[in-house]
This record gives C-alpha cells, structure tokens and sequence, in this order.
C-alpha cells in the first residue's frame, strides 16, 4: 500500500511540475512576443522563481497524489465518474463552489499573509518577484505552498464533483495563476472593464496587488475584496 501511495505522490509531482513548466513557459514567451524588454535583466530572479516552484509542485503533488491513489483505490472521496451520477444542472455548479471556496480560503490565509511577522517567514519570497512574471505562479515559500495545496485534496473529499469538472477546475487555477502575473493584460479590456469584469480577478488586478501589496488580496473574484473594502481597482501600469 505504501508504495503504491508513494508512486502516485511522485507521480502526482511530475505531473504538477510538468503543468507549470508547460503553462508557464508558454506564457513567459507570450510575453517575450508582446514586451520583448520584460524579461531584460530578470534572469537571476527568473531561475529563483523555477527554483521556488518545483519545490512547490512536490508540496502541492504529494497530497494530490494521496487523494489519487485513495480515489482510485479506496473510493474515498467525492469525485465520480458517472455522468448521472447526479443531476446534469450540478456539473456546472460544481465547479464555481470548488473556486469560490477556494477563492474564500486564498482571500483569508493570503491577507493573514501581509502581517508583517507572517509576510516575512512565508509571504516574502513571493513578493521578491519585482515585477512578476509567468515564472512566479507557484513561486511560494514551503509553508505557503502547503496552505495552497490543501484545499483541493480537501473539497474532494466533501463536495461531489465529477472528473472532468474537476479537471476544468485545475485548469482555471493554473491559467489563472500564470495570466495574473505575467505583467500584461491578456484578456480583451472590454471584459475586464466590464460588469462582469468588475466581479473578476485578471492581470490588472493582481498587478496592483504587486505594487501596493495592502490590497486586491483575491485569486478569482472581487467578491471578498469587494465586501471587505481591500478592493482598489486595477493597475494603471497595465
């Protein structure tokens, strides 16, 4: 058993620093193609972010590949395969609970985050990526990865999800992570200037953060930032 559980972690690392070398690779040379002069100079702070990031990916790989193996094996947890498993109108509803729960959970450790004792022993290793690039998605500390890589392997074990949905979920985390820091808007300024791009988090939004770090505490919605007044809009340098 245990080195069935041992493989499925490391397995689970593989895949997850693969991901962020593919996502953030991707969208590093996007950025090449669009700000040919973003990258300049960055290259000693590029290789600290891979660095800090594959650490990451085991942190965030071991409990992904706990709860695989405890799927797959034991049927421990929430996720299901059948299509009627459940009502169809649950498939979409799915996946918006796991982000706003999750947007709750990053919204809350994340401003615990900015205190000054906390920002220094997990915080700052984040914020020494100035500016931010798509190499610093998962560029965290050890002790803030950990409370980025439980709460996924926890949802699934209390709210029902089917696979693909949890895959879309996975995605919308990755893509996101990579987007709002690459130091430029991808996304058409209509939506993000919009009503419902009043209720999202893009690059312009994440990007102030970076610049003030007292604000826009958020990793999908406006919701939390909105509700609590931590919400001041988006960088004017994007």
């Amino acid at each position: 058993m245990w080195t069935a559980i041992l493989l499925s972690a490391a397995a689970m690392t593989g895949i997850v620093a693969l991901r962020y070398l593919a996502s953030s690779g991707v969208f590093a040379w996007l950025t090449h193609r669009r700000l040919p002069d973003y990258h300049a100079k960055l290259g000693e702070q590029i290789r600290k972010e891979i660095g800090w990031s594959l650490a990451s990916a085991a942190i965030y790989g071991i409990p992904a590949g706990v709860v695989a193996w405890g799927w797959q094996e034991r049927g421990w947890t929430r996720i299901y395969t059948h299509w009627d498993a459940l009502p169809l109108w649950y498939l979409p509803l799915a996946p918006l609970i796991y982000l706003f729960l999750h947007d709750t959970w990053f919204y809350w450790t994340h401003r615990l985050m900015h205190r000054p004792a906390w920002f220094r022993a997990m915080h700052a290793v984040h914020h020494a990526s100035r500016p931010p690039t798509a190499w610093a998605a998962m560029s965290f500390h050890p002790w803030e990865a950990i409370t980025g890589a439980i709460v996924i392997p926890l949802l699934v074990f209390a709210v029902p999800i089917h696979v693909a949905m949890l895959g879309l979920v996975l995605l919308v985390m990755t893509v996101m992570g990579v987007t709002n820091h690459m130091g430029w808007e991808m996304f058409p300024r209509k939506l993000v200037h919009s009503a419902l791009g009043g209720w999202l988090i893009t690059a312009s939004h994440h990007q102030r953060h970076h610049e003030e770090y007292r604000c826009n505490y958020g990793l999908y919605f406006r919701f939390w930032d909105r509700l609590c007044g931590t919400d001041k809009g988006l960088s004017k340098a994007l």
